[in-house]
């Protein structure tokens, strides 16, 4: 099945052209912890993310042309979008009860889709969510996204190769990083989808695991208006022990962030054709605005919620890479 013709396209974006602040900066912090680069690569090598691969394609259904060809059309209309018409990845659809997607694969990447989330959405939220995905592979989330989901599934077995990594010290900085990563996406599944709200109205329809037209959008983004990650005392312990645990960031937080993002001129800039370009970003640098100390300093903190110092992460990471045979130099 052929796209429109008349199919939205950014051409040439970058990733950077709407990357949020704190990706940028979680992204700069997890950089720097010793060797964790090398170990994430080294997990993949060895095969896990083949056998993650493995585990969730062996359950599930591959779409296309005789598959909900409908969906699979939407898929590849948010990969020509972001200019990606070239490496649309396979998309799978798998029976679970919760809604959600999630995409793997550093090298080849698939998009799988929970059955859920077909039955929650319609086609529009259904784009907004693909489009969420198709940001990932643009954006190069999928090394570390990957990593985090071998760490989550296969490290928690107790599997010999694991013996020696401090599991549970690099799992809360990837989901650090990962929270972050999210807001970058949602801005991106805006761009592709023309439609802010669009967004917002899967990630609510997405949190009540209730059909859209049951739900009102307007008291929804009430709701993110009002919500404040400041406080004291209990609030802020309670939140902080929420977002340990948590892959995503609050649905509200999501809307509200998104939405102060359109209302700062940025996204009609950019659908205006105003935006940057692959291969005209100027030179990375250290952050050093406050979403880069503050990162840091959450990364540091995810380190020490598991009684572990980067520096001693750094040295147990780099002692499993000499067992496995070889650490960079």
């Amino acid at each position: 099945m052929a796209l429109p013709v008349e199919a939205w396209k950014l051409e040439g974006i970058s990733p950077r052209a709407y990357q949020h602040p704190a990706d940028r900066a979680a992204t700069a912090a997890l950089q720097r912890v010793p060797y964790l680069d090398e170990v994430v690569r080294r997990l993949i090598s060895l095969g896990y993310e083949r056998a993650l691969r493995v585990a969730s394609v062996g359950g599930s259904v591959r779409l296309g042309e005789r598959q909900l060809p409908g969906v699979w059309v939407l898929h590849r209309e948010v990969f020509h979008t972001l200019d990606l018409g070239d490496q649309v990845p396979e998309l799978y659809l798998t029976q679970f009860p919760f809604a959600n997607a999630y995409t793997i694969g550093a090298q080849k990447p698939i998009v799988v889709l929970n059955s859920q989330l077909l039955h929650l959405l319609d086609d529009g939220g259904r784009r907004a969510v693909l489009a969420h995905e198709a940001a990932h592979v643009h954006s190069d989330h999928v090394l570390y996204q990957t990593a985090l989901l071998i760490l989550i599934q296969l490290g928690a077995r107790g599997l010999p190769v694991f013996a020696g990594l401090p599991l549970l010290a690099i799992r809360l900085a990837l989901l650090e990083w990962f929270r972050a990563a999210e807001l970058s996406c949602d801005r991106a599944a805006a761009l592709v989808t023309r439609d802010a709200t669009a967004v917002c109205r899967s990630l609510m329809v997405l949190s009540a695991g209730a059909a859209a037209e049951d739900l009102s959008l307007d008291a929804f983004i009430a709701q993110a208006a009002d919500y404040d990650e400041g406080g004291s005392g209990v609030e802020r312990l309670t939140k902080l022990i929420n977002d340990l645990g948590l892959t995503h960031p609050m649905p509200v937080r999501r809307v509200r962030e998104l939405l102060d993002w359109v209302r700062s001129g940025e996204y009609d800039r950019i659908v205006g054709g105003e935006y940057l370009r692959r291969g005209e970003e100027p030179p990375l640098r250290e952050e050093a605005d406050s979403a880069g100390s503050h990162y840091s300093q959450r990364i540091g903190d995810a380190f020490q919620s598991a009684g572990e110092s980067i520096a001693d992460v750094g040295d147990q990471l780099r002692e499993w890479l000499d067992r496995q045979g070889g650490k960079g130099s």
